[in-house]
């Protein structure tokens, strides 16, 4: 999956640089870095299916050399499986009782529109 990170737009422009500032979960940018996250996620799991984002909890930025995005973000397990799959968008979560799965996840995503460029130093789920 290619995903591109062109279209995440600032957050409120009255925002110093260098002090993480809670920030709307409905936000775009905030959207964006989570279903970042969740690839992550998706990437380094062994899980036959695909995990997707269910609901963003809490969100804060910081502005250092673009957007740093801290997020605390349920994902659940989908019913798309892994090698079928590539846009998120179309899965819906897993119904089945013995396959549903949730996981809180705890997220780092550092977006640098200008270069392109996303780092996710950090994604924790349990």
């Amino acid at each position: 999956c290619v995903v591109s990170v062109t279209n995440a737009p600032p957050p409120h422009s009255t925002i110093r640089p260098g002090f993480p500032v809670p920030v709307n979960t409905s936000n775009p940018g905030v959207r964006k870095a989570a279903r970042l996250g969740v690839y992550r996620y998706n990437n380094s799991s062994n899980d036959l299916f695909l995990f997707k984002e269910s609901q963003i909890k809490k969100a804060m930025v910081q502005i250092v050399r673009g957007l740093k995005y801290m997020l605390h973000v349920e994902i659940k397990r989908t019913v798309c499986e892994k090698r079928d799959h590539c846009s998120l968008d179309s899965c819906h979560f897993q119904r089945k009782k013995n396959l549903q799965r949730m996981l809180r996840c705890y997220f780092e995503v550092w977006i640098t529109p200008w270069t392109h460029k996303v780092r996710i130093p950090v994604a924790h789920c349990h």
